[in-house]
């Protein structure tokens, strides 16, 4: 799939099986259940080796800072950081003078993989814009290990987790899933051990755009409605495995989209909500509440700000841009100190990027969100700010406990940047994912390229 080195390493790799464990799994007294990772990661790390960054600024992603720190890697974890550590004499020491180590980034909203590059409509894989209720589909189906993307992000990015959505035309758009940016052959090579499964939800314009001519719902009232209704559904239906659980009897009918919206009921797959208008996403906590599941975090929400003070009660995190806003009426009355604003309220504050493009340059993202609200009067530092871009993102992903802070016994998910990551000058240098080098700057063997980048057969090679 890749060249050099990644090349090598990846063809090593044998796919840990492809077998799914069917529709349902037997608990010991022969009763039917539900299974619960039909398409199992079959991800393994890259080899790595031992490795001392000497000489650094550190920024911890839990806002900690060590200026001249140095950060020993081994066995895929972060194994020490500090001012000095102790590491085995035979460990790699690379000097960072004059430059930072960093968490990788983590992106809480991409469509890469789904939505491919080149962005062709072969490629169009985000949305199954054929009804406004999908909980049924599965995001992970969709991804193309082969988008150029990938490797694009970890490379001019330092993104080195990143989570999969369907789009926003339906109110239900069914599953995400989390990755690790690594190179694989399939969707399961990449996908991340352990990470709970995503609902994607959607209010506001995009439902009633789409469905406006489809049979609706045409309104907003509409898209609360049909949502409303799908949550009866849903609870319905988890009363009814409830009670075979409990007592037996005839096995209930499954359902796969119901089976998506058990899984939020129970508290097992996390709801992202697309919603921009600080109403909308009161009305959704509304909802939420009235159908008793919790929502773990807004995207794009441009008007956070106007309600951080619930959302910080409630403990909802926002995703959201820097100063993107304007392209369409429920993203115009954005500000640029959104992010600060909302992070100064208490709430968690993360920033996305929703593009292919943008997911290279989430650094700076988050070095706009915070001058703004360094302008605003807030004193906002550096190693602050990096939780937007790690310790959040994984927190609302559910990963936090593996990575998004570079604390002992975490992954070893690292970016080495050739200087200050919130200057545009700024690049990464290196880059490691469980503690094996993935790419760097100064290698062109390290540096992973897909099939799909290396080029097509010339004319007449294909008969």
């Amino acid at each position: 799939m890749t060249r050099g080195l990644i090349g090598a390493s990846l063809a090593a790799l044998a796919l840990a099986g492809c077998a799914t464990t069917g529709a349902a799994d037997k608990d010991d007294g022969e009763r039917i259940r539900i299974a619960s990772d039909p398409f199992p990661s079959t991800y393994q790390p890259y080899p790595g080796a031992p490795i001392v960054i000497t000489g650094v600024t550190i920024l911890d992603g839990e806002g900690g800072r060590i200026n001249n720190g140095q950060v020993f890697l081994a066995d895929g974890k972060i194994q020490a950081v500090g001012q000095t550590v102790a590491a085995p004499a035979g460990a790699q020491v690379i000097d960072g003078a004059g430059k930072y180590v960093t968490p990788g980034i983590i992106d809480v909203h991409s469509h890469l993989g789904d939505y491919p590059s080149p962005s062709v409509e072969a490629h169009e894989d985000g949305n199954e814009a054929t009804g406004p209720s999908r909980p049924e589909v599965w995001a992970e189906h969709s991804v193309w290990p082969n988008d150029p993307g990938f490797s694009r992000a970890l490379a001019n990015g330092g993104v080195t987790a990143l989570q999969i959505l369907p789009g926003s035309a339906n109110l239900f758009g069914g599953r995400s899933v989390t990755l690790k940016n690594v190179p694989a052959r399939t969707m399961q090579g990449m996908k991340f051990p352990g990470a709970p499964y995503g609902l994607k939800m959607a209010c506001g314009e995009n439902p009633k755009r789409v469905y406006g001519e489809k049979g609706g719902p045409a309104t907003r009232m509409g898209n609360i409605a049909v949502t409303r209704q799908t949550w009866i559904n849903a609870k319905a239906y988890k009363r009814k495995w409830d009670k075979y659980e409990a007592e037996g009897g005839d096995v209930p009918e499954q359902d796969l989209a119901m089976d998506t919206l058990k899984g939020v009921l129970e508290g097992k797959i996390l709801v992202h909500n697309h919603c921009y208008r600080a109403d909308e996403m009161a009305n959704m906590i509304d909802l939420s509440k009235e159908a008793g599941y919790r929502i773990g975090t807004f995207h794009h929400a441009v008007e956070s700000y106007k309600i951080a003070d619930i959302l910080a009660r409630e403990g909802i995190c926002s995703a959201m841009w820097a100063d993107w806003y304007g392209f369409k009426m429920e993203a115009y009355d954005a500000i640029r100190e959104n992010i600060a604003f909302v992070d100064r309220a208490g709430a968690c504050a993360i920033v996305h990027s929703d593009d292919a493009n943008g997911i290279q340059r989430l650094n700076q993202e988050a070095a706009k969100a915070m001058a703004a609200g360094r302008r605003a009067g807030l004193p906002i530092t550096e190693e602050y700010a990096w939780k937007w871009l790690s310790m959040n993102p994984a927190k609302a992903m559910g990963i936090f406990d593996q990575t998004g802070s570079l604390k002992p016994g975490k992954n070893a998910d690292v970016v080495l940047w050739n200087g200050n990551p919130f200057s545009t000058y700024t690049r990464p240098e290196r880059v490691w994912i469980d503690g094996a080098l993935m790419y760097d700057a100064n290698n062109p063997r390290i540096r992973p390229v897909s099939d799909f980048e290396l080029g097509q057969p010339g004319e007449g090679d294909v008969k």
